[in-house]
């Protein structure tokens, strides 16, 4: 029986090149996506413009570049408690790297027995990530996840201990790489030596939570929501449209476009709704926290007709419902210095 490798694997140059390597080398290769509810290019994809072609998930084009099977695994539920509790702390923003590797490192250890592979492999490259991707790390996410020997990493493997793979003989550790670092002109030139293209551009990375505005709105619910009180729809809020912290108790989401303002629409259930469906405008979401005043209904309504095509010199009729309550709110458009200092 041939020696079966399981690849976490994104569908970025880095993990292409690794699974490459290994079917080169004449392994069986399947590949597993994680989705954990906080990818930029799934959310991307979702809000492209009308004019521009939609991208397809990048593992899965892995998967048909490369004649491999990759299989899309749904953890983002499970994933939130690595989100507000991990052990080995934040990076430069609210990204849990350490923790989130090992996370995924031991989904990736009860799929191995399930496809039958001897060991994983992912892209990661010695020094490209300064939280996860140095020695010291790598060590601590492999004892964690229970997969001490069984990680390889074909970029970097020459600059690595020696895996359970390479000393068994299932991979020839002479045929590995040593690349190491954040320069990426190494995987650059062997994806034009191999012919590998359309892979997405490595910069920024595709994590939410290494990004400094979704960072602060997911602050912002911890410290007036409660980390413990976090669930998926609030994940999902936070990519879209513009922020707004009103009050302690009451927070406010604005569409930006059409795709944004059909999305909020999904997620009025309660939450506080205001538009103006006489003029283009935005739909605007408000999260209030016990009783809505008419003062603080009168200065949300402010904020959509700010946020309008309405005149500006006069009030506008801006329509409210929450639960079963209907009724027209004039307001004049919120003043901009007041937009700023509430804004997330």
């Amino acid at each position: 029986m041939g020696v079966k490798a399981l690849g976490m694997v994104s569908g970025g140059l880095d993990s292409t090149l690794a699974t490459k390597i290994l079917l080169d080398l004449g392994l069986e290769v399947e590949g597993i996506y994680f989705s954990t509810g906080f990818c930029v290019t799934e959310h991307t994809r979702n809000f492209k413009a009308d004019d521009k072609p939609i991208r397809p998930n990048e593992a899965l084009r892995l998967g048909a570049d490369l004649g491999i099977s990759v299989h899309i695994v749904d953890v983002s539920k499970d994933y939130l408690p690595v989100v507000t509790n991990p052990k080995y702390g934040y990076g430069a923003n609210l990204n849990p790297c350490i923790d989130c590797r090992i996370f995924m490192f031991k989904r990736m250890k009860g799929l191995m027995d399930r496809f039958g592979a001897q060991f994983m492999y992912t892209g990661e490259v010695l020094g490209q990530r300064p939280m996860s991707q140095h020695r010291e790390a790598m060590k601590t996410i492999e004892r964690d996840s229970g997969l001490g020997g069984l990680v390889l990493r074909p970029l970097s493997a020459q600059v690595l201990d020696p895996t359970i793979p390479e000393v068994k003989g299932w991979v020839d550790r002479s045929k590995l790489l040593d690349i190491v670092g954040r320069s990426r002109k190494t995987q650059t030139r062997l994806a034009g030596e191999w012919k590998i293209e359309n892979t997405p551009q490595p910069a920024g990375g595709c994590c939410y939570l290494t990004d400094p505005q979704y960072a602060a709105r997911l602050r912002d619910i911890f410290d007036h929501k409660g980390k413990e009180n976090l669930n998926q729809e609030d994940t999902l809020l936070l990519k879209a449209g513009r922020h707004f912290r009103v009050a302690n108790h009451i927070k406010v989401i604005v569409g930006r476009n059409e795709k944004e303002n059909n999305f909020l629409k999904y997620y009025e259930k309660g939450r506080h709704v205001f538009l103006i469906p006489d003029f283009p405008s935005a739909h605007v979401l408000a999260e209030i926290e016990g009783e809505a005043h008419g003062e603080e209904l009168g200065l949300l309504a402010s904020i959509a007709a700010r946020y309008s095509d309405a005149p500006k010199g006069a009030p506008v009729g801006v329509h409210y419902r929450y639960g079963g309550e209907e009724r027209v709110i004039e307001a004049l458009p919120v003043e901009e210095n007041r937009l700023e200092r509430w804004r997330i």
